[in-house]
């Protein structure tokens, strides 16, 4: 039966969950508990199917490649917002200005634009910018780099 019901949830933030297994994999979170280790360097993971895809990273092993270019990725995920160069896909929209975007990362990053919000402040004069790229671009007037 394919349901919404999410019946297992985190007594920690409310979280639902459909299997009681993602539930335990969610509660390491807040547990900080990370049973799966790399082998190679020790690296802590809260499931098996992360540590699985760190191992790719001391093995050189790109299993996923593009159909278009060629170029082989570690992960699905990865491979997949690559894909968006070929097909020009922007699926995240500003609900401001309506500007899209292939990433949700890059749509957060120009939301900033439409805010007061200056989060990156000079040390030696305390004024603030939008970007980071315009307060390094900022700091040398102070130290005279070119």
């Amino acid at each position: 039966i394919h349901t919404n019901e999410r019946p297992f949830c985190c007594p920690d933030c409310g979280k639902g969950f459909r299997q009681r297994s993602y539930l335990v994999i969610h509660q390491r979170i807040h547990t900080g508990e990370r049973p799966f280790r790399c082998s190679d360097c020790g690296k802590g993971f809260r499931d098996s199917s992360a540590l699985i895809l760190h191992q790719h990273i001391h093995t050189g092993e790109k299993p996923y490649e593009c159909d278009q270019c060629k170029k082989r990725f570690l992960s699905i995920s990865t491979l997949v917002k690559h894909q968006m160069i070929h097909t020009g896909q922007k699926p995240y929209e500003c609900d401001v200005c309506k500007k899209r975007f292939q990433s949700s990362t890059t749509l957060r990053a120009h939301q900033i634009i439409h805010t007061e919000e200056r989060p990156f402040l000079c040390p030696d004069c305390g004024k603030g910018f939008k970007h980071n790229c315009h307060l390094i671009t900022h700091r040398r007037l102070h130290t005279g780099e070119r």
